[in-house]
């Protein structure tokens, strides 16, 4: 059996208030959940941008830092590219790239927020591509994703309308959602390139996270998998595949991308990424309601 590897990355720091913890207690529980589950080297994707909203959040990006964790480009604010021109796009990688290069722990990597590579517009897709290539960029891809940021807004929405949240069902789903998402991209990956690459998976600097990151680690690697760092998982050569590959829409994990470019069936994503799918298990699970109950 080929080694399982893959690294954790975080997605839009600094994040504002989340469903359950204060924000300072939030990145303190982070540096000290990847201590505690000795990752060594994680990736957090910035929004330099937000720090206007938030400037005291500076701090922790820098205790991350600290910490050997590295830093790169997720855009300024936090853009759709559907939503900008290609010009705009690039602008606000460089507005971000300015305040990131400062960085000791800087990579020249850049995710697209919402993992939207252009869609379905390849003129968008390959404008950026060359945009990055000049700029020495590359693609911060992701091969594993399980929707963690949907556990949290799920949550604040399961607050504001009063329900009773069952923690120990939210870690249990959380959790088990993520080891199914590994386990279930792997056998994409080799069904697609023939082989287990190192993987990176997508979460968020999110309340539901930061909480359950000790249960989720503790999880993978019973289940056979080995937390690397992210440096390890971005020196594979499945990365040369980010910048190539043709598909009659760009927007998801990698593994996807490059499954369905080699003529792979669907589905090719997760079956909770689809949102109605997990709403209704975390409905459910945590929430005690049955399908079709009068709410």
């Amino acid at each position: 059996m080929q080694e399982r590897r893959i690294a954790l990355t975080f997605d839009d720091v600094p994040r504002g208030a989340g469903a359950f913890l204060p924000v300072k207690d939030r990145a303190d529980m982070l540096r000290q959940g990847l201590r505690d589950a000795g990752v060594e080297q994680a990736a957090f994707f910035i929004n330099p941008g937000k720090l206007a909203e938030n400037p005291e959040r500076a701090a922790d990006i820098m205790a991350y830092m600290a910490d050997g964790h590295v830093m790169a480009n997720h855009t300024s604010t936090h853009p759709s590219l559907r939503d900008l021109t290609v010009p705009q796009f690039l602008a606000e990688i460089d507005a971000a790239e300015e305040w990131l290069v400062q960085l000791d722990n800087h990579r020249p990597w850049f995710r697209y927020p919402f993992l939207n590579e252009g869609g379905g517009d390849a003129a968008k897709r390959d404008g950026v591509r060359d945009g990055l290539a000049e700029r020495g960029l590359r693609n911060g891809y992701v091969t594993v994703d399980a929707s963690d940021w949907f556990y949290e807004a799920n949550s604040l929405a399961a607050q504001r309308a009063r329900y009773t949240i069952d923690m120990d069902a939210l870690c249990d789903l959380f959790v088990e959602s993520h080891v199914e998402a590994a386990d279930f991209f792997d056998r994409l990956a080799i069904d697609a390139i023939g082989r287990s690459p190192a993987h990176v998976m997508l979460l968020h600097e999110a309340d539901v996270t930061v909480m359950f990151l000790g249960d989720l680690v503790e999880a993978l690697q019973a289940d056979g998998w080995t937390i690397i760092p992210a440096d390890e998982a971005y020196d594979d050569a499945l990365g040369a595949f980010a910048a190539t590959y043709d598909t009659p829409s760009a927007q998801g994990t990698l593994i996807e991308m490059v499954a369905w470019e080699r003529g792979l069936p669907a589905p090719r994503w997760y079956p909770r990424n689809d949102i109605a799918v997990a709403r209704a298990e975390y409905d459910r699970r945590v929430l005690g309601i049955e399908e079709g109950a009068a709410e």
